[in-house]
């Protein structure tokens, strides 16, 4: 696993430290890479969606655009 030094907000550290506090997670970085794949995730929907939102705009389904 890469190592990588970040360095976060007093909120956000705090935040941290009560979810490893509450044994939600055994650490910061299970949580932060938790965080990152749960974003990852989404994006890929994000992305699905906007595809098959361009492809009904394409084909004429709507004439509203996305702006």
């Amino acid at each position: 696993m890469a190592r990588q030094s970040i360095s976060f907000t007093k909120p956000n550290d705090e935040w941290l430290k009560s979810q490893v506090d509450t044994q939600e997670y055994s650490s910061k970085s299970e949580l932060v890479n938790d965080l990152i794949g749960q974003a990852r995730k989404q994006q890929v929907q994000i992305d699905w969606l906007r595809a098959k939102l361009q492809k009904s705009e394409n084909n004429g389904f709507s004439n509203d655009v996305k702006e």
